[in-house]
């Protein structure tokens, strides 16, 4: 009795794989010393497929379904094991089981800036991250071209491959687009779909199939973006008028906040729009004959005065519309579209 179970245990007559996690993507079934019993039955579950592995080669693959395993599921084996002239023995073959599941939110991102030409700035470091997603549709290929004989071969592992993949073709597209920085965060969409396309092929190539592409982000290092940040706020400036209304109206909150609040701030406003104004007096005045210099000199001063006067009674008035914001009585963005109104009228 002892010799037949231990003869039994050295056959297999069913052969299935339940998936413990979400992390396995190849599995290697247990053979040990045991030979498949002829007729035995394969489960092959959704988004599962099996492969058989006959001395190092892929004999046969299975999709999902159950499967008796004779002469008229496995053609290639009959060949090799003879069963064509019914030898109907047991056999030695590897099991291997895929999971075919589509793979969510897998990330890639670049490690470190990518340099690419710009048509604005020339050389630009810059930086990107998304997601993307795939599922296996061809178990033999990634046999042979990935997982080979491990026992295991999970998603973490394949990951950083996918990745470099990702990133060498996501630097040649970005390099070849002629999109300046500025333009592509309005241009990630587009992004997304023509990588999916460059992608396709080198993702069939492991017997994966690309399903979405993403790109979340695109960005410079942080002290490139602040050299941007500068430029692009310069050119809202514009000219020292602007640039004068700029200034105060960043100087505001925090005068504010200090002791003497907004009045403190009115003589140098008023100075500042004065002497501009008067520069600019100046200089319309020296185009003009000697002879009307002392008629031109009376405006200037005249336009100092009212501007320094001007300008004390924007910042008393937004002194005031301050304090009624901190009593809650007028909300911040009526505030805002006030104090845009005033300044403007300095201009």
């Amino acid at each position: 009795m002892a010799l037949m179970d231990f003869i039994k245990k050295q056959f297999i007559d069913v052969i299935h794989w339940t998936e413990e996690g979400d992390d396995v993507l190849a599995y290697r079934y247990p053979m040990q010393d045991f030979e498949i019993q002829y007729g035995a039955q394969l489960t092959v579950r959704d988004s599962q497929m099996a492969v058989f592995v006959n001395e190092g080669q892929v004999a046969d693959v299975f999709g999902p379904g159950l499967h008796k395993l004779t002469t008229q599921t496995l053609p290639v084996l009959t060949n090799l094991k003879n069963w064509d002239k019914l030898f109907e023995s047991p056999f030695k073959s590897e099991v291997y089981f895929f999971s075919t599941r589509l793979r969510l939110d897998r990330k890639w991102g670049t490690p470190n800036p990518i340099t690419i030409r710009d048509k604005d700035f020339g050389m630009v470091r810059m930086r990107a991250f998304g997601i993307y997603s795939y599922k296996l549709t061809d178990p033999g290929k990634f046999y042979k071209e990935i997982s080979g004989t491990r026992e295991e071969y999970l998603v973490d592992d394949l990951d950083g491959q996918l990745r470099n993949l990702v990133i060498a073709s996501m630097t040649d597209l970005f390099g070849e687009s002629g999109v300046p920085f500025i333009d592509m965060a309005a241009n990630q969409v587009e992004f997304g779909k023509a990588m999916n396309e460059k992608l396709v092929p080198v993702f069939e190539r492991y017997g994966l199939a690309l399903d979405a592409f993403a790109v979340q982000n695109v960005s410079l290092p942080e002290e490139l973006q602040k050299i941007l940040d500068t430029k692009i706020g310069m050119n809202m400036i514009g000219d020292m008028g602007r640039y004068t209304q700029y200034q105060t109206a960043n100087a505001i909150p925090l005068a504010a906040q200090n002791e003497g609040g907004l009045a403190g701030i009115g003589a140098g406003l008023g100075a500042g729009v004065g002497i501009g104004q008067a520069v600019a007096g100046a200089m319309a005045g020296a185009m003009q004959p000697a002879a009307a210099a002392p008629a031109a000199a009376a405006p200037v001063v005249a336009a100092v005065a009212a501007a320094a006067v001007s300008a004390d009674d924007v910042v008393a008035t937004l002194e005031k519309l301050h304090g009624l914001v901190a009593k809650g009585i007028l909300s911040q963005a009526e505030f805002d579209a006030k104090k845009a109104e005033l300044l403007g009228k300095l201009s």
